[in-house]
């Protein structure tokens, strides 16, 4: 853990010193490290560590920033031969691999830093992963992680390997229908363990989901179709089950032919269902958007 200037701790931007480059050069083994190289009367070189230093905190974690004064650690530029300032250096694995002298723009530094980094994404899925490794989150945590697993999911081309935790995640949340489409997309190479688990967990969740009640009261909607309590009946049970797309549909079919039917019991429980399932649910903004175009 590295210490900023005024002692707290900030991983990813720091200053090389005699003291800590060897601690460095070890991370360098796990993690990339930019070297930038400066000093005061120097104008273009402080120009050139801001950059930096904005790229670093806009991408905070994705590589450290060690920032060496020349004034102050004139060994440590005379071990990195650096002739002219500004001067960066990428270093990987405790060696220089690429660099720059001279200023350059944040969209110059961002290429060449792009052709030595895993992809912005990669990021943000190894911190959702590490989230949901650590244990029971609450249903408003897991309806957090799967908006930026779609952001993540969209950033990725739509790899398996996301896709795969997006059909966890949706497992979780109930969400039976959205972890059926996703494992759906999975191609055969992409089918490991991890595939076949939550397949084999979506198969538990279904058939936990096909209750006795549910198939009753289905039958009693098919028999009857115009017994509006019956179906108000089954699509709170099929919410029960999180089966929420098909109660949602069911009463949705209702409310397009009178928003008033059965003296509003039938609006009320679709709004319950959407209330339930929670304010940034993909599917709740779906149907309350569907409901608005009735609305008005």
């Amino acid at each position: 853990m590295f210490l900023d200037d005024t002692g707290g701790t900030m991983d990813y931007l720091i200053n090389l010193t005699k003291e800590n480059i060897q601690q460095v050069v070890d991370t360098s083994m796990e993690k990339m490290v930019v070297l930038a190289f400066w000093a005061q009367p120097q104008p273009e070189s402080v120009q050139m560590l801001q950059t930096l230093e904005q790229i670093a905190q806009a991408q905070a974690g994705r590589f450290i920033l060690a920032k060496v004064d020349c004034e102050a650690e004139t060994e440590i530029a005379n071990y990195f031969q650096i002739q002219n300032l500004p001067t960066t250096l990428v270093l990987d694995k405790g060696r220089p691999i690429d660099g720059f002298a001279g200023v350059q723009t944040e969209q110059q530094v961002n290429e060449l830093l792009n052709k030595h980094l895993p992809p912005l994404w990669v990021q943000e899925f190894d911190a959702i992963k590490q989230l949901l490794a650590e244990g029971e989150l609450t249903a408003e945590e897991l309806t957090q992680l799967a908006v930026k697993l779609k952001t993540v999911y969209a950033s990725a081309q739509q790899a398996a390997e996301v896709g795969l935790v997006m059909a966890d995640v949706a497992l979780q949340q109930g969400l039976l229908a959205d972890a059926k489409q996703l494992l759906a997309q999975v191609g055969l190479a992409d089918q490991d363990s991890y595939y076949q688990n939550l397949m084999a967990k979506l198969a538990l969740a279904e058939d936990a989901a096909d209750t006795p009640e549910i198939r009753q009261l289905q039958q009693s909607v098919t028999q009857q179709p115009d017994n509006l309590d019956a179906v108000v009946s089954l699509a709170k049970a099929l919410n029960i089950a999180h089966r929420n797309e098909e109660a949602l549909e069911l009463l949705f079919a209702i409310l397009q032919k009178d928003l008033g039917a059965l003296d509003g019991k039938v609006k009320q429980a679709f709004m319950d269902i959407l209330t339930a399932i929670g304010q940034g649910n993909a599917l709740a903004n779906q149907y309350r958007r569907k409901l608005y175009t009735l609305l008005y």
